[in-house]
């Protein structure tokens, strides 16, 4: 099974829950392992809380604080922090699947971090026997 989401990001920075759309794309299907990927250099997906919303600000900034935006990067495009952010949080998840959804644990939420938007991003969604 194989199924795209499409993911519109509304600030240059931000963290956004796709737990339900990714949810809603799986419901009833088969599969192992639930394969999350996204095809951009510039955002990433992460599995954290998503109970308590700052849990991911604080995640934003410490990333921030990694890499800097206002830092001399030497690309031009001026995006240099969103693909150091992006290669730090990753671009894709693994996550085991049963019974028609994936097993996340009670407070995990499956997140797009967007480091250079605003942008409408693709998340590839695989189910692997």
């Amino acid at each position: 099974m194989f199924n795209i989401i499409k993911v519109k990001t509304t600030s240059k920075v931000e963290a956004k829950d796709i737990t339900d759309e990714v949810l809603k794309a799986v419901r009833g299907k088969d599969g192992r392992i639930l394969n999350v990927y996204t095809p951009h250099t510039t955002c990433g997906l992460v599995i954290n809380e998503d109970a308590d919303p700052n849990v991911m600000r604080d995640i934003i900034e410490g990333l921030e604080r990694l890499a800097p935006r206002n830092h001399p990067y030497r690309h031009m495009e001026g995006n240099s922090d969103a693909h150091i952010k992006s290669t730090l949080t990753g671009c894709s998840l693994m996550i085991p699947f049963s019974e028609g959804k994936p097993m996340l644990g009670q407070w995990q939420g499956i997140f797009l971090m967007e480091f250079d938007g605003p942008r409408e991003r693709k998340v590839f969604l695989t189910l692997i026997q």
